[in-house]
């Protein structure tokens, strides 16, 4: 059975019952916390970048709530967010001092504790493929792929040629076929 939910609408004054069932009111449409989950999901889907963290202020507000009395949850119902957010705020604050949101995006390789390593053999030889640097890497036990080589070469703007210095092809050409095919169509 749906919740009953009364909510004061602050522009007019009105007071207006909504029938709340999982973020749908009664007439078949999503409220605006189901809407702003829709948008985050079907931009992630879609292959956006995941939503932006909450404001500063916001964040500063829920957690006045709370220090002044209320709880996580009321706090949270009453400025619209999550329960779990109200409560990971808190928790924020009271093991780092901060709510802040942390930096999003970027990563940091395994293997750039292994910088100097990786750095040094490709100085010492240039010409180096990503499975010969990888073959290396194996035999200091430091683990790896070719994929996680290349990314961590990427970043040092380092690039490699497909094939050692001295194995290069010869020139393009079509082979012995070709001359005995020439020869034919001069006959005819």
């Amino acid at each position: 059975m749906p919740r009953v939910m009364e909510r004061t609408v602050l522009e007019t004054g009105l007071k207006l019952d909504i029938r709340a069932n999982f973020g749908w009111v009664e007439s078949g449409f999503p409220d605006r916390c189901a809407w702003l989950n829709l948008v985050a999901l079907i931009r992630v889907v879609e292959g956006g970048s995941m939503p932006k963290p909450c404001s500063l202020e916001l964040r500063e507000r829920v957690v006045n709530a709370v220090e002044s009395g209320a709880s996580r949850r009321e706090a949270a119902e009453w400025f619209d967010v999550s329960p779990s957010s109200a409560i990971k705020w808190m928790q924020r604050r009271q093991a780092t001092g901060s709510i802040a949101p942390q930096p999003s995006g970027g990563s940091i390789s395994p293997l750039q504790a292994h910088a100097a390593f990786l750095l040094a053999l490709i100085a010492r030889q240039p010409d180096l493929t990503l499975d010969e640097i990888v073959a290396a890497m194996h035999k200091r036990r430091i683990a790896g792929s070719r994929s996680a080589v290349w990314r961590f070469f990427q970043r040092y703007k380092i690039s490699f040629k497909k094939k050692p210095a001295g194995g290069r092809a010869g020139a393009g050409g079509r082979g012995a076929g070709a001359a005995a095919l020439d020869a034919r169509a001069r006959h005819v």
